[in-house]
């Protein structure tokens, strides 16, 4: 799996992370517009020099694997809080938004470094750049704006390991519980599962869970396909299902989409990455043939899962699978470790921001380092445990997670980082369109995370009450 939120490549610190040089470009003003001075042409892509690029299928097989994780799992539960037409419909939209606004943040990447004139930067350095490029009251704030979008980078990743915690302790307690007298308690079975899941996360180089990712990936797409074996071998209907969910459990459908679909952590690395990334973006570039099959699989997965479970689906579908079945059993069992894995990768990305960006600086050259990542490393694995220990409910913080987080970093990031960087560039009915068609993504962000965050946080305050 990937190594970011959903199993996504790791947070990778590049060229970018240093302090850029002021761009040769200079704004000139004429009359009350600014224009851009001509500059000697810089091409990043071709300054980039990447030790193994990556394909165009093999990125496309990197985008999918990162976005087909839990998240895929928790679609039919999105559709029970949506009904299966708003749901259809409202993951089809989401979908389009997301790919745009990736699309956008993609660009204004690009047009940065051209400015700048260096090959590549993290999404925090964008941010900073972006912000620094635009009016006044913005340029303020960037030296921040790189933490701030950390802090939600962070935030979301250790979410996500949380989503983890919870979704192999679950199907754990399910295979367990078939052959038990007494039901085993699901935090039983995180306590079980804590020892190992420390010692996971003491591996410091990626390469030696290489092999163990590459086995969760061939376990994740063996399981996919039996679930569809069980969605399918009885005919699903529309009977007693409903159509149109009370609009109360929209923010909750929202939230799980924008965390299933969502996948912005691995989107720069990806590109940077590739062979040739002008065939990134483009209408039948690599991006949008992803985001087209992951929105395909998700709005199959969320309908049929919804019409065959109806209101009795779980968190994750694989916990609706007949308890007494071996095949089913070996699914929950078979994805209870590649997800296990891939919280060991997705962490990883959790540490990297901790350790390299704040604690490892403030440091300097000590001679106990080694013992003081350790520590970070195991402080984050014990705060994903403690949190899923508090609240051991999937669906609630899949939801969570995806409307704080991805509502930030996937909509309403992207959308301020495009006005800022193309302010003094864009003129006339294209600096109307800029304005109107991005304030509206980040209004959108905003209601999103304060209505999803909030709808979200009174289901799990309601959940822990009783």
């Amino acid at each position: 799996m990937s190594k970011n939120g959903h199993s996504n490549p790791a947070y990778v610190n590049d060229v970018s992370d240093k302090t850029p040089k002021k761009y040769s470009l200079e704004l000139t003003e004429k009359g009350d517009k600014y224009v851009v001075a001509h500059a000697d042409d810089y091409n990043p892509y071709e300054h980039r020099e990447v030790e193994h690029p990556t394909t165009n299928s093999e990125t496309l097989f990197h985008l999918l694997k990162g976005s087909l994780g839990t998240g895929i799992l928790a679609m039919p539960n999105a559709f029970k809080n949506s009904g299966y037409v708003t749901g259809t419909i409202g993951t089809i939209i989401i979908g389009f938004i997301c790919t745009y606004c990736i699309h956008q943040l993609v660009k204004a990447e690009y047009e940065l470094c051209r400015r700048r004139k260096i090959p590549s930067m993290t999404y925090p350095k964008v941010a900073e750049v972006a912000l620094d490029e635009g009016p006044t009251i913005f340029k303020k704030c960037s030296p921040y704006i790189g933490h701030v979008v950390n802090t939600f980078l962070l935030i979301y990743q250790l979410g996500t390991c949380c989503v983890y915690v919870v979704f192999v302790s679950s199907n754990i307690k399910s295979v367990v519980d078939y052959y038990v007298d007494k039901p085993v308690d699901v935090r039983l079975c995180m306590v079980i599962i804590l020892l190992p899941l420390i010692l996971i996360n003491w591996i410091r180089n990626l390469k030696y869970l290489a092999p163990f990712s590459t086995l969760a990936n061939a376990i994740t797409m063996v399981s996919f396909g039996i679930i569809c074996y069980y969605i399918f071998r009885e005919p699903v209907t529309t009977e007693n299902k409903e159509a149109f969910a009370p609009a109360s459990g929209f923010p909750l459908f929202f939230g799980t989409v924008l965390f299933a679909l969502e996948a912005i952590g691995v989107i720069l690395p990806l590109e940077n990455e590739m062979k040739t990334p002008k065939k990134f973006g483009g209408s039948c570039g690599v991006l949008n043939v992803a985001m087209i099959l992951i929105v395909f699989l998700y709005v199959g997965m969320g309908l049929f899962g919804f019409l065959n479970y109806g209101d009795e689906i779980e968190g994750s579908i694989t916990l609706n699978l007949p308890a007494k079945d071996v095949l089913a059993q070996c699914v929950k069992a078979m994805l209870a470790f590649a997800i296990f894995i891939t919280h060991g990768l997705a962490c990883y990305v959790a540490i990297d921001i901790t350790w390299n960006e704040y604690v490892a600086q403030k440091l300097g050259p000590q001679r106990r380092k080694i013992f003081w990542e350790y520590t970070v490393r195991t402080s984050l694995v014990l705060v994903t445990f403690l949190l899923a220990v508090a609240i051991p409910n999937l669906e609630l913080f899949i939801s969570l997670f995806g409307a704080l987080c991805l509502s930030a970093l996937g909509l309403a990031f992207p959308a301020l980082i495009q006005i800022c960087t193309h302010w003094y560039t864009t003129h006339g009915m294209a600096k109307v369109w800029l304005l109107l068609s991005n304030f509206f993504l980040i209004i959108v962000g905003i209601l999103g995370l304060v209505i999803g965050t909030y709808t979200s946080l009174a289901e799990i305050v309601a959940t822990f009450m009783d």
